[in-house]
């Protein structure tokens, strides 16, 4: 993969549908309610000290924000199951000791695809994500944690992420 491509998001069809919902309701209803914030804000009077109307700015510009991401996400994951592989790729749940001790149980991947549940998820780019990309059960390597601190990990188990 090189650098400049896009990972590919597995997202479940609950998942799909949650975040298709979450963007109908911010390109409708989401945006008709912060233009009537600002529109309400702007009748208060000078701009310059209007706190109402520069946090309903602010507002507005992170719901676009999130618009976008939603959108370039739903167009381009994978809708279903990511393939059954004994192989750490984006999509796969990996069971892992870090350090010869401590257990982890974890999604590579993107936090929308998790949606409310409470497994960990770790980006295929974070440093754990990516020093286990393509490795298997008993495979082990090492990364350097954010904190700096050097870390092996030993891969226990792979399975495709169910949802």
């Amino acid at each position: 993969m090189s650098e400049t491509s896009t990972p590919t998001t597995w997202l479940t069809q609950e998942a799909h549908d949650r975040l298709q919902a979450e963007l109908a309701h911010l390109t409708g209803p989401g945006r008709q309610e912060i233009t009537q914030r600002i529109d309400a804000a702007r009748q208060e009077g000078d701009l310059k000290e209007n706190g109402g109307y520069h946090a309903a700015k602010d507002e507005q510009g992170k719901q676009e924000a999130r618009i976008r991401q939603l959108e370039h996400l739903l167009r381009t994951a994978q809708v279903g199951s990511a393939p059954a592989s004994d192989v750490v790729a984006p999509g796969t749940v990996v069971s892992a000791t870090v350090n010869g001790s401590m257990k982890m149980r974890f999604l590579v991947g993107s936090r929308e695809a998790a949606g409310t549940t409470d497994i960990d998820v770790y980006s295929e780019r974070s440093p754990i994500g990516a020093a286990l990309l393509g490795k298997k059960k008993g495979d082990s390597a090492s990364y350097t944690a954010p904190s700096g601190k050097e870390l092996s990990v030993v891969v226990d188990a792979v399975e495709a992420y169910a949802g």
